[in-house]
């Protein structure tokens, strides 16, 4: 099998392509040809050694693959061989073959491309969590998104313009007129408007219901500022500790310093009628079921035309740094995926 490698902390370059043997299922897991891989923030972190979830370097990152089930280990259905899957990986998804745990598998639903079974668990499961399941966003509301050209944000963006609410999105001025036809509503600048101010003349100063951050820092404070009463912000990265292409202990020292965590105590939640809350798909591995629920109801919503990934980009695996580069230098719209 082919699989990169993070080989050292640094730059997109530090990725490299190396060889190992096939891996062999044990018990309850199943082999996967993988077809495509999803390339994530998180990767990004990890590849500059910022990550604190991830097994220390050298290792293979990756939390998402599509491919064919190729042979089954004890204790699995046989019927899953020759199957078409998506699965969820921790760490080591940028590979050609790949063992997972058979809990960790969705069929992938007919007519489904592979690229678009890639583009789906991490980015989708997200968007569903912060959304649906945490952020309980509803009809008449309105939802200010971060990042809106980002794999989340347009899963997000999808998934709210079906609930009915209103969309609020920041994203560079070059990316307003295509995410405008993916449903955004309104959109800032943040190069050169300030969101806070942008946010409040767009909601005729009430601020909105629900505001998905994946910046973290400075930007948390303006979120919770901008938040209505009973407004939740939801939390689910912190792309602020990766200014520059490798590690940066000073960009990390002005993420922590712009926390506000004054507002964040429980008596200024109270007396604010104001919700925080984080999600991290990385630690909800304790809960398969729940996720093979969500799964479900967004495969549902896919068959219906109601959710479409968009792909922005797909790079050989010898073109790795260039995805990393891609996604590092703000160039996508939508998802970036591997392709062996």
């Amino acid at each position: 099998m082919r699989q990169i490698w993070i080989t050292r902390a640094g730059p997109p370059e530090v990725l490299a392509v190396k060889e190992a043997p096939d891996p062999q299922p044990k018990g309850g897991e199943v082999r996967i040809r993988v077809e495509a891989s999803g390339v994530n923030f998180a990767d990004i972190m990890g590849r500059m050694g910022i990550y604190p979830d991830q097994p220390p370097i050298p290792v293979v990152p990756g939390y998402e693959v599509s491919g064919r089930v190729d042979a089954a280990g004890a204790g699995v259905e046989a019927g899953w061989v020759g199957r078409e899957v998506i699965a969820l990986t921790r760490f080591g998804g940028y590979t050609d073959t790949i063992c997972v745990p058979a809990a960790q598998i969705f069929a992938r639903p007919a007519g489904m491309t592979a690229l678009e079974g890639a583009a789906i668990p991490v980015n989708y499961f997200t968007a569903w969590q912060l959304i649906v399941v945490m952020g309980a966003l509803k009809r008449g509301e309105t939802v200010l998104v971060h990042s809106a050209g980002g794999g989340v944000g347009i899963a997000a963006t999808q998934i709210a313009k079906h609930l009915g609410a209103r969309v609020i999105g920041t994203a560079s001025a070059a990316k307003h007129a295509e995410l405008r036809a993916l449903g955004v509503d309104d959109l800032i600048d943040y190069r050169t408007e300030d969101f806070e101010a942008r946010t409040r003349a767009f909601t005729n100063g009430r601020g909105v219901e629900l505001v998905l951050d994946a910046v973290g820092g400075e930007s948390w404070k303006k979120d919770y500022r901008v938040l209505a009463p009973t407004g939740r912000l939801g939390m689910f990265g912190v792309s602020a500790a990766a200014s520059g292409k490798e590690r940066s202990v000073i960009g990390f020292v002005r993420l922590l310093a712009g926390v506000p965590w004054f507002q964040f105590n429980p008596i200024s939640l109270m007396n604010a009628n104001k919700a925080v809350f984080g999600v991290n798909l990385g630690h909800m591995w304790g809960e398969v079921d729940r996720i093979q629920g969500w799964a479900e109801q967004l495969f549902a919503l896919w068959a219906q035309g109601i959710i479409k990934p968009k792909i922005a980009a797909s790079f050989r695996f010898e073109e790795a740094a260039q995805a990393h580069h891609f996604i590092q230098d703000r160039k996508n719209i939508g998802k970036v995926l591997l392709v062996p």
